[in-house]
């Protein structure tokens, strides 16, 4: 059930790019569509925010940094990092998470990790690297590699945050209030940064061309914010509490492969023989780290979801 909610919302991020690039291309900016984006969700989670209301007073912390780091945080350092160094290596940057998540459970939380999910780990990184064709873009602008890097410690509290269940006695969190408040946080946030009256709303009204064919932007945005944010967080969050935040990371890798395959079908961005290698290789680095779970009560070190990794935290809290 984990992974399989932890690929459900790899391909619920990975439609994002398809859908939003024909508005970006019609004439919206990138970070008015991403503002549109998580102020959409954050409309319609607002019931599950009155509803949760109760986690504002028992976990103000949490609520704050997942919207400024899982969702505020990722995109603007993303969107940054675009306008100084190619798509490819920022993307390659930002999900080097995988690997920053399995650093954080090893050494902050003090918490062992199998070899598998080290490799695994390995593995889906450099098949990642083959589909965003680095070699391509590859140049150093200090700023825009810092700044790619900060998407990745961002990312790195989207799983790090979504992992937090209950501490000792101590109820654990719904995961759809913390996703609903973590969007308006965002949300607020990103008004800041993308300002929203300045967008050239009349966009929204026309078509946007998708390879050719006209698509109702209307329609593009709402796949934007009902699939590949409210459906994509959901099953992303539940997905790390079944599993672990490594082994989700690296599942999550698979949004670039899902992205870069939807962009060849829908978009007709053809894919090249090592795109398709390396999206090969990242399946199989997601599958082995994803098997890395150890018996019930064999003592080896917890990588995946299950009563020993519940077990191995207790008296831990990210």
């Amino acid at each position: 059930m984990g992974l399989g909610l932890a690929l459900l919302s790899a391909v619920a991020f990975g439609g994002s790019g398809v859908a939003a690039k024909p508005l970006i291309e019609a004439g919206l900016d990138p970070l008015h569509v991403v503002w549109l984006r998580v102020a959409g969700a954050a409309l319609v989670m607002l019931p599950l925010a009155v509803r949760h209301r109760a986690l504002l007073r028992r976990r103000p912390g949490l609520l704050a940094g997942f919207g400024l780091l899982a969702v505020a945080g990722v995109q603007a350092c993303y969107f940054a990092a675009l306008s100084r160094i190619p798509v490819g290596v920022a993307l390659l940057i930002e999900y080097l998470a995988p690997a920053l998540v399995l650093g954080w459970v090893r050494f902050v939380q003090k918490r062992p990790v199998t070899r598998a999910a080290a490799v695994g780990v390995v593995l889906a990184v450099g098949g990642l690297a083959c589909v965003v064709e680095v070699w391509s873009g590859l140049g150093f602008d200090v700023p825009g590699l810092l700044l790619a890097l900060g998407a990745a410690c961002c990312q790195v509290g989207y799983f790090v945050l979504s992992d937090q269940g209950s501490d000792a006695g101590e109820e654990a969190p719904d995961p759809l209030g913390v996703i609903a408040y973590g969007l308006l946080v965002g949300a607020a946030v990103l008004t800041v940064v993308a300002r929203p009256w300045t967008m050239d709303w009349s966009v929204l009204g026309g078509t946007a061309s998708m390879d050719g064919r006209p698509v109702a932007a209307g329609v593009l945005l709402a796949w934007i914010v009902l699939v590949a944010t409210v459906v994509a967080y959901v099953t992303g969050v539940v997905s790390v509490r079944r599993l672990s935040p490594q082994v989700a990371g690296v599942v999550a890798c698979l949004e670039a492969v899902i992205a870069t395959v939807l962009a060849w079908v829908l978009l007709g961005e053809h894919l090249s023989a090592p795109q398709i290698a390396g999206g090969a290789i990242v399946l199989v680095g997601a599958f082995i780290a994803q098997s890395s779970t150890p018996s019930k009560g064999s003592g080896q070190p917890v990588a995946s979801g299950g009563p020993e990794r519940e077990l191995s935290r207790r008296g831990t809290s990210a």
